[in-house]
């Protein structure tokens, strides 16, 4: 197929809207159930592209999870520990394929922003993932190929109209892309630039010792920005995504946000947390909407009288300011990325109190000296890539 035509555009006014290739070739996609619209497609291929490198950067199954053309959450196909699988909502006896664990771990990143996402699989999408997938509210999935359980299983979910899209794995588009703007075309090379070990190794920082699974996690977090809308900044703990600040207009905002979602996921492994008394009939997405609230300063929302009831079996205690702080205050070993450079040296205090230990960056701010003496102080290991990557 060479056009594809779509129901409408980014809004229902903007017809006609419809996908194709410019050079005339066949369309790479396939779509074996539902019918995708048009920012479904934005997030397929920009998820697809961050997979595709995910993998061939770490040599692990990748998998994203997307929402208006950003990733709420990336990670590779790293095992889930227990408290992994108590926060994600995998049972504990559940078998899990490697591509599993990766979008499992992808969604878990953020799952109140993963509500209503994209998926993306580096790897043909089996039976355990498609289970995962069937009960989360998502919106359609790309992968290169689907086994028929499945695809049975994905095709069965919405009612039958779940958006299941088949990408040809071999597909490589033109060197030039277009865009157009106010009837205006611009036209560019495509970003091409390979990420991989041997752009980590500028390290610019006294404390030189980056080891083997922060330069994965270096690598997951530069791919990960590299198909994020910038301003953008990555936190990345264990192969996975675990914070992603994108479209700010300050780099400080930027991780500011990042942080807090970084966080927010901690938070979420804590005690008092995991220990939530949830009513059994309470769904996935109202358990992680309660969880948000609960960890927020608006907690009251949640438990005052009237309101406990309808999630829990019995009030729990809040978590406190203190509590919070302390539990974040033992986050270890996170890696932060940047698809620009850090302009001061603020940015590392903030990432610093969400346990950042290594820092990825472009560098080339006439504060560099600023950014690395303040790296230098907390013995934060920072590595200069020299190479921005701004995605708009």
């Amino acid at each position: 197929m060479k056009n594809l035509e779509l129901k409408y555009g980014c809004n229902p006014n903007q017809k006609p809207a419809s996908i194709f290739v410019n050079d005339g070739r066949d369309l790479p996609v396939e779509v074996l159930n539902g019918r995708p619209g048009y920012i479904n497609f934005m997030d397929a291929l920009n998820s697809w592209q961050l997979v595709k490198e995910l993998k061939e950067a770490t040599g692990l199954p990748a998998a994203a999870s997307f929402k208006h053309v950003s990733p709420a959450g990336a990670a590779v196909g790293l095992p889930l520990s227990d408290v992994d699988r108590q926060i994600y909502f995998v049972k504990p006896d559940a078998e899990l394929s490697p591509i599993a664990c990766a979008y499992i771990r992808a969604r878990g990143a953020d799952r109140l922003c993963s509500y209503g996402d994209w998926a993306a699989l580096s790897d043909v999408c089996d039976a355990a993932t498609a289970e995962y997938i069937r009960p989360e509210v998502s919106d359609g999935i790309i992968a290169p190929g689907y086994t028929d359980e499945a695809l049975a299983i994905l095709r069965a979910k919405k009612k039958g109209g779940y958006n299941v899209v088949r990408i040809d794995p071999d597909y490589v588009p033109a060197p030039v892309e277009h865009k157009d703007v106010f009837g205006i075309t611009f036209e560019q090379g495509r970003n091409n630039f390979r990420i991989d070990e041997a752009l980590l190794a500028n390290i610019v920082t006294e404390n030189k010792e980056l080891p083997d699974q922060a330069k994965t996690d270096m690598i997951v977090a530069l791919i990960t920005l590299k198909y994020t809308q910038s301003n953008s900044v990555c936190y990345v703990k264990n192969g996975q995504a675990i914070g992603v600040g994108a479209g700010q207009q300050s780099r400080i905002h930027c991780t500011r946000l990042a942080g807090t979602k970084a966080d927010n996921w901690y938070l979420r492994q804590h005690p008092k947390v995991l220990a939530l008394p949830f009513l059994p009939t309470v769904r996935r997405p109202d358990r992680d909407n309660a969880i948000d609230v609960y960890l927020s300063d608006e907690y009251e929302d949640v438990l005052r009288d009237g309101a406990w009831q309808l999630v829990f079996r019995e009030r729990p205690e809040p978590l406190t300011a203190e509590e919070k702080k302390a539990w974040i205050a033992k986050q270890t070993g996170v890696t932060v990325g940047s698809d620009a450079f850090f302009p001061f040296g603020d940015n590392v205090e903030r990432a610093r109190k969400s346990g950042a230990q290594y820092i990825v960056e472009p560098g080339g701010s006439i504060r560099d000296d600023n950014v690395i003496a303040t790296a230098n102080k907390y013995g934060i290991v920072m590595s200069f890539t020299g190479m921005r990557l701004f995605h708009h």
